[in-house]
């Protein structure tokens, strides 16, 4: 039995506050300027929900002081924070039946009352990973949501430059996050008031998708649209739509190989990208001695080229008709920038120019790769049923977060030695450049004379003993030995304590903590090379002859139909 869909909407008070706050679905294809518009809301909409995700990302070396947290913990809430979002992309599956505009603009309230009120005030580290989770599980939604949308409006021959608009979501939401803190943080030092830039931002968002986001119809966007002339096709063939049939059994219909392979080869080799928000601030200020505010201007350098990178290509793949050789030339180069990237964690030295390059060319690789893949995997699941495009996402989206998720989790694992430089390295840096002569002289001294001294101050032996020491060692007059002896001595009792016991630790780990990175960044690569030949399952040509040649046999299948479609209406 076909589904019936209401046409019109009663021009009552409370039908227009109805069809404000619910009714947003279009019974017709939208104009160019429209569809343009509701296009750029989604994007934009995706961008502040992922600058909001991501904004712990660029002060968490602040959050993990204030919350006394370890490196593991703040890891393992990200970690959560994933897996939740998985699930979630499920659920936004229903938008298929639910529609989509509704999830992302409700979900744009959430957040914003979130990150504005909850987060910077939560008053400990457990209620804080909470609100991270919650805000996580939304996304997750957002995730399926958001390019539901875009492909809805956007024909197949447009695209990957309209998916290379959405992919600027997550990139430019990074990109507006690091030009914000970088710009900022250095007046603004309290962590909490990022979040209140943000979530002001994400309120405004609110608004703006509450007035202006509007959605197709099932009967309009069940349906294959290969370039904009089939709209007059679509429109008439929406009139004898079955949308339940079409809607049957959806998770059946989206388990093949082709769904589901192409799906775990972009959240492998995702991991050097969600590394990348995740974890590049600490980084590169506990690695490389970078600022904080500096550590988010190479962000700047990533997500800038990044997304550059996303919308040029989306347009040359559009022209070229084609996406798999875009997408084996940028992993292939991503592979080649990620060995370069990983060989500089023994290169302590290196300098923040020498990165912004390195980084840059890595993103765009990772672009060149990321919106054809994009605009391949949505024409892979029209091939097996436009209707559940939604539920073809939220399948891309559990993969990718379950993949990410366990990704950061095994990361504490392989990085053993990073908790000792987050919690305690800036500080046991400080006091060891503050106390650098005093330290130099106390390591003159027998450990026994100072256990001797360390228990009588006043031991005129022990202190006979060190300046005899000190001499002998820095190859000086007794006298200036004693002098120096003091000038240990004034050093403050808790600031020696503190580096006696953390120093060590500390010195540890920056020697180990490199090594451990790069095997680290090695993993990233293996998650590269897998989505090569995974490129294999999907949809699409890898010649532009052949491509054009298929669109050819589109469009005189579409005036066959059209044709045949007016014959009857004339019977």
């Amino acid at each position: 039995m076909t589904a019936r869909v209401t046409e019109t909407i009663p021009p009552t008070r409370s039908g227009t506050l109805s069809r404000l706050l619910w009714q947003r679905q279009l019974q017709h294809y939208p104009g160019t300027g429209r569809r343009f518009a509701y296009l750029a809301i989604a994007v934009l909409a995706t961008i502040i929900l992922y600058y909001e995700l991501y904004l712990p990302s660029a002060v968490s070396p602040a959050i993990m002081a204030h919350y006394n947290m370890s490196f593991s913990t703040y890891v393992w809430i990200t970690a959560l924070g994933n897996l939740l979002g998985a699930f979630a992309s499920l659920v936004a599956g229903l938008a298929d039946r639910w529609g989509r505009a509704n999830l992302v603009v409700y979900g744009l309230a959430v957040t914003g009352l979130l990150v504005l009120l909850a987060m910077p005030h939560a008053p400990n580290g457990l209620v804080f990973a909470l609100v991270f989770a919650a805000i996580s599980f939304v996304e997750g939604i957002i995730l399926v949501a958001t390019p539901a949308l875009v492909r809805d409006f956007s024909p197949q021959l447009g695209r990957a430059s309209a998916m290379g608009f959405w992919t600027l979501g997550p990139v430019a939401g990074s990109l507006l996050l690091s030009l914000i803190s970088s710009n900022t943080l250095d007046s603004l030092p309290d962590w909490r008031d990022q979040f209140t830039i943000c979530g002001i931002t994400g309120l405004a968002m609110f608004v703006v998708a509450l007035f202006g986001l509007r959605e197709l119809s099932p009967r309009l966007r069940d349906q294959l649209m290969v370039s904009l002339h089939d709209r007059v096709l679509i429109e008439a063939k929406a009139k004898g739509i079955d949308i339940e049939e079409s809607l049957r059994r959806p998770w059946r219909q989206m388990m093949h190989v082709d769904i589901l392979g192409s799906a775990f080869a972009i959240a492998v080799f995702l991991i050097i990208y969600y590394t990348a928000v995740g974890f590049f601030p600490v980084y590169f200020t506990t690695l490389f001695g970078f600022s904080l505010a500096d550590a988010n201007g190479l962000g700047n350098w990533f997500w800038a080229a990044d997304a550059i990178a996303l919308i040029a290509v989306g347009i040359v793949s559009d022209k070229a008709r084609v996406r798999k050789p875009f997408m084996v030339f940028g992993a292939l180069g991503t592979v080649a920038m990620t060995i370069v990237f990983l060989t500089r964690t023994s290169h302590p030295d290196t300098g923040y120019f020498t990165f912004a390059w390195i980084i840059s060319l890595l993103a765009v690789f990772t672009g060149i790769t990321y919106a054809p893949w994009m605009a391949s995997f949505t024409e892979t699941v029209e091939r097996r049923n436009p209707a559940l495009t939604a539920t073809g996402l939220a399948v891309w989206g559990w993969i990718v977060r379950v993949v990410v998720a366990v990704s950061i989790g095994v990361l504490p694992f392989v990085i053993t030695s990073m908790s000792p430089l987050v919690e305690h390295g800036a500080q046991v840096q400080t006091l060891s450049q503050k106390y650098a002569a005093q330290l130099k002289t106390l390591a003159a001294v027998d450990p026994a004379t100072q256990a001797a001294l360390s228990a009588n101050p006043n031991d005129p032996a022990a202190a006979t003993r060190a300046v005899g020491e000190i001499a002998a060692a820095e190859g000086v007059a007794p006298t200036e030995a004693i002098a120096r002896l003091r000038a240990v001595a004034a050093v403050p009792a808790a600031d020696l304590a503190y580096l006696k016991e953390h120093g060590s630790a500390v010195q540890q780990a920056a020697h180990d903590t490199p090594g451990q990175w790069q095997s680290w960044w090695w993993v990233c690569v293996g998650g590269e090379v897998v989505f090569l030949p995974l490129i294999l399952v999907m949809a699409g040509r890898w010649s532009s002859r052949r491509a054009r040649e298929d669109i050819e046999a589109h469009e005189e299948q579409v005036r066959r139909e059209l044709a045949a479609l007016r014959g009857e209406d004339q019977a």
